[in-house]
C-alpha cells in the first residue's frame, strides 16, 4: 500500500457506516481494523461499538465524514434524476421508433401510471413554490 493510511475507515452501508480504527503499529506489522462505532446518517446517531471509547478527534472525523457523505448522496440523487430524464427521452425514442406492439402492450399502462404520478407530484410542488413566493 502506498501513502499514509487514514486513522479511521468507514464501511458504507445503506443508512450510514461501520467505523473502524486502522492500526498499523503492532508487533506483527500487519494491518488491523477494530470496529469502534456504528453511524446512522439518517438520524445523525453515532453509537460506540461494544465498550469502545471514541476520542474527541475521532468523533470530529466521524462528524466530518457524515457531513461529506450526506453531500455526496445528495449530489448522486440529483445526478440520478438527470439520468432519469435522459432515460425518459430514450424511452420516448424507443417507443416511437423500435418498440413492437407487444413491447408497448407490456409497458404502456405501468409507464403511464408512473408518469401520471410523477406529473401530479411535480405540478403540486411547483404550485406550492409559486404560492410561497407570493406570500
Amino acid at each position: 500500500m502506498s501513502g499514509e493510511l487514514p486513522e479511521l475507515y468507514f464501511r458504507v452501508r445503506e443508512n450510514g457506516a461501520l467505523v473502524f480504527r486502522v492500526d498499523t503499529q503492532n508487533r506483527q506489522r500487519r494491518l488491523d481494523m477494530d470496529q469502534i462505532a456504528v453511524v446512522n446518517i439518517r438520524n445523525g446517531s453515532v453509537k460506540p461499538h461494544g465498550d469502545r471509547e471514541i476520542s474527541e478527534a475521532e468523533m470530529a472525523q466521524i462528524r466530518a465524514w457524515m457531513e461529506a457523505r450526506q453531500e455526496e448522496l445528495a449530489a448522486r440523487q440529483i445526478d440520478d434524476i438527470h439520468r432519469a430524464v435522459d432515460h425518459l427521452n430514450l424511452t420516448a425514442q424507443w417507443a416511437q421508433s423500435t418498440a413492437s406492439d407487444d413491447d408497448l402492450e407490456e409497458i404502456t399502462d405501468t409507464l403511464l401510471l408512473a408518469m401520471h404520478d410523477l406529473r401530479t407530484v411535480l405540478v403540486r410542488r411547483k404550485a406550492e413554490r409559486i404560492t410561497q413566493g407570493r406570500d
